[in-house]
């Protein structure tokens, strides 16, 4: 779906809000909690320990992520998506990838028109390597709660 201007301001600022606050910015790459090296705003793509970052280069990094997120949304999710609702997927997508939001049962019940069922999913979703995270808890009930603004 192509969107306005107005529109990509609005869902993308969102998002940077809700990524950036949860992921938080460390120009210096880590371990995540999981063991998976990261960098800037929860980069992990070619992240090697070591490895640093400007803030320029963070800001750059979640932008093209960002996107990225946003095309994974458009790709798997055919109902229309009011910005609060972008932004929560879009963060949702940015944090698990396209593949396992395309094969999720969210998108399934989005796509089906079940809206409160899809934003309840990602309540599901708070377990890496078989460990709950109480960070991925509190990101994924602000996602939902994004996710149902507006809903009937």
């Amino acid at each position: 779906m192509a969107l306005t201007n107005k529109q990509r301001a609005g869902w993308c600022a969102i998002a940077v809000t809700i990524v950036g606050g949860f992921e938080g910015l460390r120009q210096a790459a880590y371990l995540d909690p999981v063991g998976i090296p990261t960098i800037c705003f929860g980069e992990t793509k070619g992240v090697r320990l070591g490895q640093r970052a400007t803030l320029d280069q963070c800001k750059a990094m979640l932008a093209a992520s960002l996107q990225l997120a946003n095309h994974a949304v458009d790709d798997c999710i055919r109902a229309p998506l009011p910005d609060y609702r972008r932004a929560a997927l879009v963060s949702f997508a940015y944090n698990v990838g396209q593949p396992a939001l395309c094969g999720s049962t969210l998108a399934r019940k989005m796509n089906a028109g079940d809206v409160e069922g899809g934003c309840d999913e990602l309540l599901r979703w708070t377990i890496a390597k078989g460990i709950r995270l109480p960070g991925l808890v509190k990101r994924r009930q602000a996602e939902r709660n994004l996710c149902l603004v507006g809903a009937a």
